[in-house]
């Protein structure tokens, strides 16, 4: 019987892999720069998405953020107890809740709005403006 030879993986060299580091780092320098606010990444996520859209269904920031229901909940548990968000029932369906920023939820966002840039910039200060638009269009690619 022939044996069949396989070529050992480059696992460092796999996009997967490469995916998994550049997070890595990106959530690092999330921390340093948000260590403070006591935030996570998804946490903050979420907070971007409604102060786009303030009152979005739990369900639509679920789908938006792409974050599992079970996940979602408990992230809201925690911007609720931090006094950042409150559910209210939603009038059209009343086993729906509308997450809406309180005052200090909305107060935040130019507080950290900044912060973020500067994270991200951190991020990709290697990239040149070609490259981030390059990166940007290949990671949209790939998450859709």
């Amino acid at each position: 019987m022939d044996e069949m030879k396989t070529t050992p993986i480059d696992i460092e060299k796999t996009v997967g892999f490469l995916l998994a580091k550049a997070y890595q780092r990106a959530c690092l320098i999330f921390k340093e720069h948000f260590d403070e606010h006591e935030l996570t990444p998804q946490q903050f996520g979420l907070l971007g998405f409604l102060w786009r859209e303030d009152g979005l269904s739990q369900s639509l920031l679920s789908a938006k953020s792409q974050i599992d229901r079970t996940t979602m909940g408990g992230l809201i548990d925690r911007l609720e107890k931090e006094g950042l968000v409150v559910r209210k029932t939603d009038p059209g369906d009343r086993r729906a809740y509308r997450i809406c920023l309180t005052e200090k939820g909305k107060a935040l966002e130019p507080v950290l709005a900044p912060i973020a840039l500067r994270a991200q910039a951190m991020f990709i200060a290697k990239l040149d403006p070609q490259e981030v638009e390059t990166l940007t269009n290949l990671l949209e690619k790939i998450r859709h």
